[in-house]
């Protein structure tokens, strides 16, 4: 799904911008995405985590805080209590707005933020860190050697931090000596996962190693191997959203189990035919079809492709759900049909997108067929898709005959 943008209002009244990253399906929860401190919304690594996670079935939003001169109030100071601020007012924003978000994602000293705002905001179950510093002392250093002396002077000065000029108060540097944020963490009682790059020259891994001690179980941490601090390339922004999306499913909200429920068919068995290079004959119970791969790549065009059954499995599944929906609900539901394509789509994780397009023939008003098309959105094949599976192999002692005339 495109994103689309999200404005909403801070604490003091200042306008925030965001931007909403929505999954195609029905969203497995809603998490927000406080980006780190000299970045903004569109970081490579807000825009590559925020849309890796809603590929993983959750939504997100990722906004410009106040002072970082990106949207907002041009000469706005930076005020980490602010920050702080400013993910409560999201969070606000986005359960009035139907969406409420169950996860924080902070990067850099947005993770910081975001520990400081989970601890008041009661409804975040999980909280997640990237790259964070264990105290706010941390930022001291990129500082010039005349900028303190200045803020002291004259309550504010234009600091140069990554290239950029950015307004400093008084209050920020009293904010840094007030705020024990290992004493936040350990307050927290919230699950919390630490994600970290042992090469980060920025935020270095010991202060991943603070913020792991300083909080309680369930803590968890994820090594970022190689990538850098601002999650430049693309790898490796994609590996830390999918680690994220998994350790963070056993804490969003259960999918409603209020489903139709197709029944389970047997087991599937595919064997070779021996003509060709890839045919399989697929029988399961009674039922038997030809799987194969098309001539442009050494095939016999004779059947579909795996890729094409799996693309099947979603299609029907989807029209049985919503039949049996429609049925259940009384709803003039004439006929339903969809088309599923897969494509692999380069940069992306998981690689593997399929699109659905769905055709409801009937007098049905506009809020039944929206109705028909969220519960298709949770198909069991579809939820089989997004939430992954456990796939397990074993050798059989039972052979097939190897004469393909005894597989008809």
């Amino acid at each position: 799904m495109a994103e689309k943008s999200f404005t909403f209002f801070s604490e003091n009244g200042s306008a925030l911008s965001g931007r909403l990253e929505a999954p195609e399906g029905t969203p497995r929860g809603w998490a927000i995405f406080a980006h780190c401190f000299t970045c903004g919304k569109d970081s490579l690594a807000a825009v590559h985590m925020s849309r890796a996670l809603s590929r993983a079935g959750i939504g997100v939003l990722r906004f410009d805080f106040a002072g970082t001169g990106i949207s907002g109030k041009k000469g706005e100071a930076l005020s980490f209590a602010s920050d702080v601020e400013d993910l409560r007012a999201a969070a606000k924003a986005m359960a009035a707005g139907g969406m409420p978000p169950s996860l924080l994602v902070g990067h850099s000293l947005g993770g910081t933020a975001a520990i400081l705002a989970a601890g008041e905001l009661p409804e975040i179950a999980a909280v997640v860190t990237i790259g964070a510093p264990a105290d706010l002392q941390h930022i001291m250093r990129f500082f010039g050697p005349n900028d303190l002396d200045t803020i002291t002077r004259d309550g504010e000065a234009s600091v140069e931090i990554a290239g950029r000029p950015f307004l400093i108060r008084r209050n920020f540097l009293n904010a840094v000596d007030r705020i024990d944020v290992e004493k936040s963490i350990a307050s927290l009682r919230r699950p919390l996962l630490v994600m970290h790059s042992p090469l980060d020259q920025v935020v270095g891994i010991d202060h991943a190693s603070r913020i792991f001690v300083a909080s309680r179980h369930p803590k968890s941490f994820i090594s970022l191997d190689s990538a850098d601090h601002l999650l430049t390339d693309v790898e490796d922004a994609n590996y830390a959203a999918a680690m994220l999306a998994v350790w963070a499913s056993r804490f969003l909200p259960r999918l409603s189990d209020d489903l139709p429920q197709v029944e389970i068919a047997e087991g599937v068995t595919a064997t070779e035919t021996l003509a060709g290079k890839f045919q399989l004959k697929v029988r399961s119970g009674k039922h038997t079809l030809l799987a194969d791969e098309p001539a442009s790549v050494g095939g016999l065009g004779t059947g579909l492709s795996p890729y094409e059954l799996v693309s099947a499995g979603l299609a029907a599944c989807t029209v049985m759900t919503m039949r049996l929906y429609a049925n259940r609900k009384g709803f003039p539901l004439e006929r339903a049909s969809t088309t599923v394509h897969h494509e692999k789509v380069p940069d992306m994780m998981p690689p593997d997108r399929f699109t659905r397009s769905i055709v409801l023939d009937g007098p049905l008003s506009d809020d039944q067929r929206a109705r028909i098309l969220e519960i298709a959105d949770r198909c069991p094949v579809d939820l089989t898709l997004v939430r992954g599976s456990d796939v397990q192999t074993e050798l059989s002692s039972t052979s097939q005959a190897a004469d393909p005339t005894r597989l008809a």
